[in-house]
């Protein structure tokens, strides 16, 4: 069992950045693929970005790609997600989750996922 707790949203103005971070439970984080997802009023869940289990894959939805940065400290049990140049249509409340596996390569698909968080809101005004 994987709990997350996410941190790190908030109010910001368009072209400003925040920092968002996934806290996991339990002493299994490095074998858990990571992943953030968000769903924006009237839209479904939709991925943001991933992380393999070691780091070594990382991918992105073309909308975020080249702003948003995804990164895992295993030492702290903690992923994060950098995003800069933040835009209004950002604005959405953002899941981290975690998915059992040690593929190459980073988990896009809701269903790949095991454990999600609770969400944390950002807000991005114009």
């Amino acid at each position: 069992q994987v709990q997350l707790v996410e941190s790190g949203g908030g109010l910001v103005q368009a072209g400003g950045s925040l920092r968002l971070s996934c806290a996991a439970s339990g002493r299994t984080f490095s074998s858990y693929a990571m992943g953030w997802f968000r769903q924006a009023p009237g839209k479904e869940r939709e991925f943001v970005a991933g992380i393999n289990w070691s780091g070594g894959s990382t991918g992105y939805a073309d909308s975020v790609k080249g702003r948003f940065s995804i990164s895992r400290d295993s030492a702290k049990n903690t992923m994060y997600l950098q995003m800069h140049s933040l835009k209004p249509e950002d604005t959405a409340v953002y899941y981290c989750a975690a998915g059992r596996g040690y593929r190459g390569s980073y988990y896009s698909y809701e269903n790949e996922y095991n454990y999600w968080g609770q969400g944390t809101q950002v807000t991005v005004s114009s």
